[in-house]
């Protein structure tokens, strides 16, 4: 079972005048469907992710509407749904997780934005960055600045989030160019609400069919000689409509001081950070609770383009003006440098010089790239409070520090307790030990969980499914083979391609494991073309359990692969042979394991209903765990540094002979086995024990309970 989002589809519903209450991610997606949308499509990821799942999850009231939502199996087949917009005058949604998505996307947005739109068209992107991100440290307004697509960073409040995808796609129109909006990871998920409006059926859609195709037009094509054309329009046309628009409607937001004290100073800053440069004035005494500052601010909710006239009119008359624009290069800080040159205004630019070039830009940092500023051009505002804050700040620090004996220890994400994929490192760790160091090329998924410790696997992370490609070059020269960890998620998203085919083409030999627990578990178990069917489902569609579902193993064998083996997971000394045998073979070729196990997430959401239901009508229910014979522990703890299981751990012995700590099993176990597998595997102690626990026991039950409690009490010692 998927998690539910029934609260979050009744919210979909609401009408005019109705209050939308939730977060900011499903702010836009309630923007959407007011905005009259045709399409939504896009891949799952954070920050985004739940767009796209409460989207998926009400198809049924979105048919009713006629809004088409498909779940891509990539960001860059996501991107080239916005062909529609193209010849037609409809309204087109995606969404991916940025930078990553968009780099997968890159072939297909630069296509787009070469001959522009017909409809309106947003590329919504979570925009995962800082110190709360999962991947690298770039920013999506490199990628709008090259390819000319129009970027928004809205104001992180409901009201502005949901006006924002509205103009959004009236800017798309009103300059036949996609437009971008990144919400950072703080924007989806602020909480707020906004007066809603009603939903608007699109007047082209699947209730409502375009009788006739588009007739041909070559312009339209991103094609020589159309597109020597494109860049001209690009700049001369579409560039200043989208200014005009901007401009005329208000997008960005200037915030007098409301004093009028300061006004020979100003701040202008992303549309993204003004929550947290309110919270920097606040702690100078610059500005209230509710946001009222005393020094002006330009807040750009369109960060591309600027806007040249705006721009100057802000600056015009004011000493000094501070750019807050989080991450590098400093895109805005040089656009403005460049306009103020131009306008020939003496008005001191300030930006990366008080603040820091990289990293999240919380209040703190904020705050002290404020201070110098305002000590240097209004020297009559006390700073003491800003700088009392950042010293009380480091004194807390200093404190715990030293109540804690140090910093704190990383706590760097582990997989969940009875993951299916931690047997597998197991393994391999058990195959090292024999065969020596092997080449490992990691992944994207949970599986990268693994470059952590016990287990520190992994070379390299080059993208989504491209472990296999990553090792192309190593194995050939590599005295051992290489081995390419991949998820079912990352197959279907790009490793097909990218690594098994051209591992086929070019005839390599390598090893890859392919992770198989049947859902794209990393961004939120969506499901996968291999995701297992329910019977329910099967009947409906007409599929066979055998036949006529999709495999990756029937795939890969479609496609040429000679050695294929699958192995269950938990079976730890199986899977260690099945490695072991891969990486000696003596076939020359891709050689690919299939390590079988359901994610343990789905499996607890497919169980605790049945469980409950069970337990609540007086069904025998029995619960498997795990233990440690405290007696038989010998301390050494192997089982620990081979597994690392969250459930196991370490408690002081009650032998006062004993002087280490024993392994210990606490009541978060879910009863995988895998600790005993290991311990087994690994030859290392007889200390495991398997537990049921039988609720509503049958007369079978309480028979068998009470010989054995004889039969041990007749071996026992009196």
């Amino acid at each position: 079972m998927e998690r539910s989002f029934h609260d979050e589809i009744q919210a979909l519903k609401l009408g005019a005048g109705q209050t939308f209450h939730g977060e900011g991610i499903l702010a836009v997606t309630k923007a959407l469907l007011q905005s009259g949308v045709t399409y939504v499509g896009g891949y799952q990821g954070s920050p985004i992710s739940h767009l796209l799942d409460v989207m998926v999850q009400s198809r049924d009231y979105l048919d009713d509407l006629g809004v088409h939502v498909e779940a891509c199996t990539n960001e860059s087949s996501a991107a080239a749904m916005l062909a529609a917009s193209i010849m037609y005058p409809v309204r087109g949604a995606v969404t991916w997780k940025s930078v990553v998505g968009t780099n997968v996307a890159s072939d297909a947005l630069s296509n787009l934005a070469s001959p522009g739109v017909m409809g309106g068209a947003l590329i919504v992107v979570g925009e995962d960055y800082g110190e709360g991100a999962s991947v690298i440290q770039e920013r999506t307004h490199a990628f709008a600045l090259k390819s000319a697509l129009w970027l928004m960073d809205p104001r992180p409040n409901l009201p502005t989030i949901v006006r924002m995808v509205e103009k959004g796609f009236e800017l798309s129109e009103a300059s036949n160019t996609p437009v971008m909006m990144e919400l950072r990871i703080r924007t989806c998920h602020v909480r707020g609400s906004f007066t809603a409006s009603d939903n608007i059926a699109p007047a082209i859609s699947g209730r409502n069919l375009q009788q006739q195709a588009a007739s041909f037009s070559y312009d339209r094509l991103s094609h020589p000689p159309a597109t020597f054309r494109h860049e001209k329009l690009k700049y001369e046309v579409r560039m200043p409509a989208a200014r005009q628009f901007i401009e005329d409607q208000g997008l960005n937001e200037l915030f007098d001081g409301q004093h009028g004290q300061h006004g020979h100073v100003g701040l202008i800053l992303q549309g993204g950070l003004y929550n947290t440069t309110v919270r920097a004035l606040q702690q100078m005494g610059l500005a209230d609770g509710v946001g009222n500052t005393d020094v002006p601010m330009l807040v750009l909710n369109v960060v591309y383009p600027l806007v040249p006239g705006q721009i100057e009119r802000f600056c015009a008359g004011k000493r000094a003006v501070l750019v807050i624009e989080e991450g590098q290069p400093e895109f805005i800080e040089q656009d403005i440098a460049t306009l103020l040159r131009r306008a020939d205004l003496p008005t001191r630019l300030h930006g990366k010089d008080l603040l820091m070039m990289g990293g999240e830009y919380t209040a703190e940092v904020i705050l002290k790239g404020l201070v110098p500023f305002v000590e240097q051009y209004v020297p009559a505002i006390d700073t003491t409070p800003g700088t009392g804050y950042a010293n009380a700040l480091a004194e807390v620090r200093s404190r715990a520090m030293a109540e804690l004996g140090g910093m704190v220890p990383p706590r760097p994400p582990n997989f969940c307790t009875g993951c299916p994929e931690r047997p597998v490192f197991a393994a391999l760790k058990l195959v090292e030990r024999e065969v020596g160091k092997l080449h490992i090329s990691t992944d994207i998924g949970c599986h990268s969980f693994a470059t952590f410790e016990p287990f520190s696997f992994g070379n390299s992370i080059l993208g989504y499914g491209m472990s296999m490609a990553s090792s192309a070059a190593v194995k050939n020269f590599s005295a051992k083979r290489p081995v390419a960890i991949m998820g079912d998620g990352g197959f279907w998203h790009n490793g097909l391609l990218s690594g098994v085919s051209s591992a086929l083409l070019n005839k390599g030999d390598g090893v890859l494991v392919i992770m198989k627990n049947g859902y794209t578990s990393a961004t939120g178990t969506q499901e996968t073309m291999s995701t297992p069917q329910s019977e329910a489902k099967r009947v409906a569609e007409g599929s066979s359990a055998t036949g006529d579902e999709m495999t990756i193993e029937n795939t890969l064998k479609g496609m040429g692969v000679k050695w294929l083996k699958t192995v269950h997971n938990y079976r730890v000394s199986r899977v260690r042979d099945v490695l072991k045998e891969a990486i000696e073979s003596p076939f020359k070729g891709l050689k690919v394991v299939i390590a079988e196990g359901e994610c343990q997430l789905e499996r607890q959401r497919r169980l605790k209903p049945i469980r409950a239901r069970r337990l609540k009508e007086g069904l025998r229910t029995v619960r498997t765990r795990y233990g440690v014979d405290e007696d038989t522990c010998t301390g050494d703890h192997s089982c620990i540094r081979l597994s690392g299981c969250p459930t196991l751990t370490v408690k002081p012995s009650t032998d006062p002979l004993k002087r280490e700590p024993v392994a210990h099993v606490t009541n978060g176990c879910v009863g995988c086995g895998l600790c005993g597998e290991v311990a087994d595997a690994a030859v290392l102690c007889p200390s495991f024990h398997k537990i049921e626990i039988v609720t509503h026991p049958s007369m079978w039950d309480r028979l068998t309970d009470r010989l054995n409690r004889f039969f041990i009490g007749l071996l026992q010692p009196a």
